[in-house]
């Protein structure tokens, strides 16, 4: 890996998708966002993972399976100090691994502070620093709202992953979680299929879904999911770490809407400890 460098620099990343993903006034956002966690039942004997899965659409269609997940979060907010988030760049085209260096992150529910460890990443050659790929970006904004009604201001490290080798990218995402290991978590944000009949992109999911539950991160192919290559380092680093995938939810845009002609489809996996949960 070759040392990063910083190319554009930005100390507030204002909101690029409000009004567009999700709802731009701040009263309307926190009801949306508080009624899709709380319709979430969490069991009871829920432990919190090192990572997950998210889906990154208009809330309207993935709003729901992205519950699943945050509603946990918000269960454990107490035992999270900070969140690393890992999705794909879709307007700006990238390489590896590329982090945020603005200080905040705002949406129509105020600022989230950014974890300063990109400094450290950088000058070891994980990642390269630079806004640009960042400020048209949903795949990492769509989650702050979530975040802030489930964890408040946890510092975020934003980083958008292109074309990668799988190893490369799961030893980054350890080194982000080394500072901090048991107060940490590790979301990759991703939608799966994209624009199939709702049957076909089912069978498609199906299978990319296996592959995370084999921790195969090899048979997930770039047209199985836009954040392939955050999600194939976040399963390679869950097979370093003996960590256990689970599926918590998963729909397609037909759920939302009732066209299948053109859909795509969302999950919401889990990252556990070997021994956290019994099936």
């Amino acid at each position: 890996m070759s040392p990063g460098r910083r190319a554009v620099r930005t100390t507030v990343r204002p909101p690029a998708v409000a009004g567009l993903f999700y709802p731009a006034d701040p009263r309307v956002l926190a009801a949306e966002v508080d009624e899709m966690l709380d319709v979430v039942e969490v069991p009871a004997d829920d432990v919190l993972a090192p990572a997950y899965v998210v889906p990154h659409a208009g809330y309207r269609y993935s709003g729901p399976t992205a519950a699943q997940v945050y509603a946990r979060l918000r269960v454990h907010a107490s035992e999270v100090s900070r969140v690393v988030v890992a999705g794909p760049a879709h307007h700006v085209p990238v390489e590896g691994c590329v982090v945020s260096d603005a200080l905040r992150w705002r949406t129509p529910l105020g600022e989230v502070p950014v974890d300063r460890h990109a400094e450290a990443l950088a000058a070891a050659g994980y990642v390269i620093i630079d806004d640009l790929p960042h400020a048209p970006e949903h795949s990492i904004e769509v989650q702050l709202p979530f975040l802030q009604r489930a964890l408040g201001e946890v510092p975020l490290l934003p980083m958008v992953v292109g074309p990668s080798d799988i190893d490369d990218v799961a030893a980054t995402i350890a080194a982000a979680v080394e500072r901090e290991p048991a107060a940490t978590v590790v979301l990759c944000s991703t939608d799966l299929s994209h624009y199939l009949p709702d049957e076909q992109a089912r069978n498609q999911d199906r299978r990319t879904i296996r592959a995370v539950l084999d921790l195969a991160p090899e048979l997930i192919g770039v047209r199985d999911a836009c954040g392939v290559f955050a999600l194939r380092g976040l399963v390679g680093w869950a097979r370093r770490t003996g960590l256990s995938p689970r599926l918590l939810d998963y729909s397609t845009s037909a759920d939302a809407t009732g066209d299948p002609t053109g859909v795509v489809g969302y999950a919401a996996l889990a990252f556990n400890a070997a021994l956290a949960f019994k099936e």
